[in-house]
């Protein structure tokens, strides 16, 4: 598979009566997944997903384009999954082992879009052209207490039926908060082992100098 470069541009604005974050990342074109079995239509390849988060409205916005325009004649359509501190990890068979989520929403390529069987409110979905937007309100997504600017989002085009219908992800084999990017699990064991490091080397020069 073509490997993915991953653009990040984080924008974090502190204000007393609003707090906003931006995350970003790209995606190249053609890079259609080795396990996907359907048409390489261009509005089934991600090039981009952003996500950002208002606290002050309490809403996330989630954006993304495809390599075409959005059509909705083809077959095919969008999946945000989204995890708010307990999601799974069911796609390890087609090497998408990170993508963790435990809440999926459902968007159709005429602007509907679900989340539980429930539907998003009219004006929630914004298609133009190669690009979608997604307004999801804070409150539809049940917390387990992780902050909401460390929820983890990803996007993926998808036909009927299983994980061979899924033909891209975005971000590729993890997913990105709007306060940045999710460490994979592996990355945490190493910053945990990185910040245990730190922790003793200071203990040391502490103990060094009381003995001084």
């Amino acid at each position: 598979m073509v490997a993915k470069h991953l653009l990040l541009s984080v924008a974090a604005l502190g204000l007393a009566s609003a707090a906003q974050a931006q995350t970003s990342v790209t995606d190249d074109t053609g890079d259609f997944l080795g396990s996907y079995v359907g048409p390489h239509n261009a509005d089934l390849d991600v090039t981009s997903l952003s996500v950002s988060y208002n606290a002050s409205m309490q809403t996330f916005l989630v954006q993304s384009t495809m390599a075409g325009d959005i059509d909705a004649s083809l077959p095919g359509f969008y999946v945000i999954g989204i995890n708010t501190g307990t999601g799974a990890a069911p796609f390890a068979s087609i090497g998408a082992s990170n993508i963790l989520f435990n809440q999926a929403i459902q968007v159709q390529k005429n602007g509907s879009a679900t989340i539980g069987g429930v539907a998003l409110a009219d004006g929630s979905v914004t298609i133009g052209g190669d690009a979608l937007s997604v307004v999801i309100p804070l409150s539809l997504l049940p917390t387990t207490g992780f902050d909401p600017m460390r929820y983890g989002f990803s996007i993926w085009p998808k036909l009927t039926g299983g994980a061979t219908s899924i033909s891209d992800f975005a971000p590729d084999n993890s997913t990105i908060s709007a306060a940045g990017a999710v460490p994979e699990p592996a990355a945490w064991s190493l910053m945990l082992g990185g910040f245990a490091l730190i922790g003793g080397t200071m203990r040391q020069r502490r103990a060094t100098v009381r003995f001084a």
